[in-house]
């Protein structure tokens, strides 16, 4: 327990240190979204979006159900592609990648743009074949290379120890929390450089939740991630900055903790006080 609580506090102190880095120095943006629209069919579901999200920093979204949080963070690794009636206007890049371009390679972007779902999603294979399936689909990697890859992505995943002795098992016989690592282990052995996670702990119990926060925020220090949550408390805690979506727009977007102590407008200060959501 009191290392749980110790984490928090590191968290805590690191985050404060980082929104005082932010105001001072300018970040790179690992992903920028310009007078961007999002439509399903006739429903439109998000209205100029104009975000800047930083290199190797968190980025929360955070809003309502039904806001348009998913749906930006689908469009950014195009897997609304996948959903006959969705379209979109306006800008995402990624260093010199036009997300939205017809010309680009879906492929190559999925590579450097992993994402994790709601609910883990294991592949019903072993758990190294877990891992190894990106590789192998990805690059020509001998035996000994793959095996040094998975054992890597496993302790990044802080998930090694607890199956370095069952790696041909099956992965659907781990745990809820377990499995959502391996998700993220499978996410980054392919060599991302964004990491979008959607709710990553809604189906989680407390404890596994603790460790997957835990896992964020030691991953941030080699990745982008952009991650929606509902969670305010997690937020606070996970996330350098957030932005904050109604009814499809975002009203409010800066350092998680001016957001949370400082909002700027009425309607945050709402809704991360839990008056609505």
């Amino acid at each position: 327990m009191s290392s749980t609580v110790d984490n928090s506090k590191s968290r805590e102190v690191q985050q404060g240190a980082t929104a005082v880095s932010d105001q001072t120095k300018p970040l790179e943006n690992a992903i920028e979204v310009k007078n961007f629209n999002a439509y399903y069919g006739d429903f439109q579901a998000l209205f100029d979006i104009n975000l800047k999200m930083p290199v190797k920093r968190v980025t929360g979204f955070i809003g309502p159900s039904g806001c348009g949080k998913s749906t930006l963070l689908k469009w950014i690794n195009r897997m609304n592609d996948v959903v006959d009636s969705a379209s979109a206007t306006g800008n995402i890049t990624i260093g010199s990648t036009d997300v939205l371009a017809k010309t680009t390679d879906v492929v190559a972007l999925r590579r450097d743009v992993g994402i994790v779902f709601q609910k883990p999603n294991p592949f019903p294979k072993s758990i190294y074949d877990n891992v190894a399936f990106g590789p192998r689909l990805h690059f020509k990697i001998s035996k000994s290379d793959l095996g040094d890859l998975v054992e890597w992505s496993l302790r990044k995943a802080a998930l090694w120890d607890e199956v370095k002795d069952r790696l041909k098992k099956s992965a659907l016989g781990l745990s809820g929390g377990q499995q959502q690592r391996l998700c993220i282990a499978r996410a980054i052995a392919v060599g991302p450089k964004i990491l979008l996670m959607d709710e990553p702990c809604s189906a989680l119990d407390p404890a596994s939740t603790t460790r997957v926060e835990d896992l964020i925020f030691e991953l941030r220090e080699q990745y982008s991630i952009v991650m929606v949550t509902h969670n305010m408390q997690q937020a606070s805690r996970c996330t350098d900055i957030t932005a904050f979506f109604y009814q499809g727009k975002i009203v409010e977007y800066g350092p998680t903790l001016d957001l949370f102590t400082r909002p700027k407008e009425k309607q945050t200060e709402d809704y991360v006080s839990g008056k609505f959501g």
